[in-house]
């Protein structure tokens, strides 16, 4: 089907195509409410141990370089299952009952150096302090738990120190988050009529135009042109 004679038949049957973009445009101006304000606490921690086997006034380079590893490393637990599941049980001990998976999806994270951070989002301002607070408790005293190269971790105590306190922030919903939801209905109702138009023309058994004819075997004689009056 060429692109012209395809135009021609949704111009034909353009209340067809229309119909279900203005119904849903219809029922999202009724139901739209705006996404709520989320709120994001950004927190940093100071990262470092001193390295087994070394003296503390042996070389400080490797102190610096190894804290550098375990910014990086507790970056990436954080991100983790097993440290949401964690960070999930220390909040149930204190009564919020939250999901891990919800936990993990709320965490992000990043390291300059020595220094990690940790973003959490989150859409109850009072919740997210208590889960944030659960974060830093779940690093600074279980952090070293999580790397198998320290065979006793309770002896080498806290690897990482906080630097912020835990203040949430509000975020806006920013304007992609308002309107994704809509194009993409909008967009689905477009398809819908177009597919409704395609099947309407493929059911009528109307003939329009002088290439149906000729697609059916029979021969045009004479055409009778349109008039204008």
């Amino acid at each position: 089907m060429e692109l012209r004679r395809f135009i021609r038949i949704l111009l034909r049957r353009w209340w067809l195509v229309a119909a279900p973009v203005l119904v849903v445009l219809a029922h999202l101006v009724v139901t739209y409410r705006t996404p709520p304000t989320t709120y994001q606490v950004v927190m940093r921690f100071a990262a470092g141990t001193t390295p087994a086997g070394l003296s503390v006034d042996y070389d400080r380079y490797y102190a610096w370089l190894t804290s550098e590893y375990i910014a990086n490393g507790l970056a990436d637990i954080a991100r983790t299952r097993l440290f949401a599941e964690r960070v999930a049980a220390r909040l149930m001990e204190e009564g919020l009952q939250v999901d891990a998976g919800a936990v993990q999806g709320a965490i992000a994270t990043d390291n300059a150096q020595s220094i990690m951070v940790v973003y959490l989002t989150w859409p109850d301002p009072q919740q997210a302090v208590m889960v944030a607070q659960a974060v830093a408790t779940e690093l600074i005293k279980n952090g070293a738990a999580y790397f198998p190269q320290i065979p006793r971790p309770e002896e080498v105590g806290p690897m990482v120190r906080l630097l912020d306190e835990p203040i949430p922030v509000p975020v806006p919903p920013g304007l992609r988050a308002q309107m994704l939801g809509p194009a993409i209905r909008l967009a689905l109702a477009l398809g819908v009529g177009v597919g409704l138009a395609l099947v309407w023309h493929y059911l009528d058994p109307t003939v329009r135009e002088e290439a149906e004819l000729e697609a059916m075997g029979v021969r045009v004689l004479a055409r009778i042109p349109r008039s204008k009056t």
